[in-house]
């Protein structure tokens, strides 16, 4: 029953499990507030330490994101019995294949980033889709992906899956992650406030079954709103190929770039290539680590590996703490950056463009106005290596 602070898991887990076995079609949770404390998942019977299978062909709707809430009273490390796996926390689903979850809201009781607990996580699999959810109050909203030695057998990257239509508040990291090789995915019409790391990222990261293969492609950010990161990124991409952040409007982040493409957290190589076009910039940028770095609007991060095939167009930027766009200092190159139709305005304490003293590589602009910036339209630092053309 809804609404009367008894814990409800064993309820909804018998009728998802029924679902995935087939005795009935979908899952219908009605309106009304719903206690849970322990993930919704498929349980295993050749589980180890933990439980490392997710739902798989399960369809699971609510009566709305404003009336069917799933909720916990109970902080993820303070689960009795603990929680199924360091990462997953006691409230939402474990996704493995297939499964579409709709119109609900899943509220944790996630109250520091060391403790953890996601409202969806695991492999996700082919055609996963996740609509009109409202995710608050946990480490991640979403995170796509295992490691491939979690239970190789269960090897399954996100392949088209789709995420439309969330809401997600007031998180201790990042948003939606598309890691562990995830393809061809989106999420697209979605709003992100107050995340404690990236809103949105792709994280091309090298714990994969074939490294030339699960590489993280052909994924899109579309038509998002992202506002107020109080940690890291609105939008970031580690690594891939091909992938694409397209349409969304980004303002107030706290300390890191609206949009960073970075090969930090040792990801697989850029490939292809990397799309940042039609996006609305205002307000971004920051200082962080003990203010020891500036971040420009949109930064490049070439930490050790190059970041290749980038096309920045028809955006605009607005407003930034520091640089419009800057060009970092990492070791990596950053060649034949296009910027096309792009409106630089009021780089309040950086320049328009900033190439940073040991940035490598270059850029070449069309149709890029520039005004209003503190410290010059295009500073070139001495001792880049990086040239700009217009």
């Amino acid at each position: 029953m809804p609404d009367d602070g008894q814990d409800d898991t064993a309820a909804i887990q018998r009728a998802v499990t029924d679902d995935e076995n087939g005795v009935i079609p979908c899952v219908w949770i009605p309106a009304g507030r719903w206690r849970q404390e322990a993930k919704i998942l498929s349980p295993d019977p050749n589980r180890g330490q933990y439980n490392q299978r997710g739902l798989r062909n399960v369809v699971v709707r609510g009566a709305g994101m404003w009336h069917t809430v799933l909720y916990s009273d109970t902080q993820p490390h303070q689960a009795v019995g603990g929680i199924n796996h360091p990462h997953e926390g006691n409230v939402g689903f474990e996704i493995d294949d297939n499964t579409q979850i709709s119109d609900l809201a899943i509220f944790g009781n996630t109250q520091n980033r060391a403790n953890r607990g996601h409202g969806l996580n695991g492999r996700f699999g082919r055609d996963t889709r996740i609509s009109n959810v409202w995710i608050e109050h946990v480490n991640v909203g979403a995170w796509v992906g295992r490691d491939y030695s979690d239970t190789p057998a269960y090897w399954n990257p996100g392949t088209n899956v789709s995420f439309e239509n969330m809401r997600i508040r007031n998180t201790y990291a990042d948003g939606i992650n598309l890691s562990n090789g995830t393809r061809n995915s989106r999420v697209v019409n979605s709003s992100f406030r107050t995340t404690g790391d990236d809103a949105l990222a792709v994280w091309a990261n090298p714990y994969v079954r074939d490294q030339s293969v699960d590489i993280g492609s052909g994924n899109r950010f579309l038509n998002n709103t992202v506002q107020l990161p109080w940690r890291a990124n609105g939008i970031a991409i580690y690594g891939g190929a091909n992938n694409a952040i397209e349409g969304n409007l980004i303002s107030d982040t706290a300390n890191y770039p609206g949009i960073m493409l970075a090969t930090d957290h040792n990801p697989l190589p850029f490939g292809g290539t990397t799309l940042i076009a039609n996006n609305g910039l205002h307000r971004t940028g920051g200082a962080f680590w003990n203010e020891d770095q500036e971040f420009g609007a949109i930064t490049l991060f070439p930490q050790g590996r190059d970041i290749t095939g980038v096309v920045i167009r028809d955006t605009e930027i607005t407003d930034s703490t520091y640089d419009g766009i800057q060009f970092k200092t990492g070791g990596g190159t950053m060649p034949n950056v296009a910027i096309t139709n792009v409106r630089i305005d009021r780089s309040n304490n950086g320049a328009g463009i900033l190439a940073m003293s040991g940035a490598r590589g270059n850029a070449v602009l069309t149709n890029v106005t520039i005004t209003n910036s503190a410290d010059g339209d295009i500073v070139i630092q001495p001792g880049s290596q990086f040239t700009v053309t217009r």
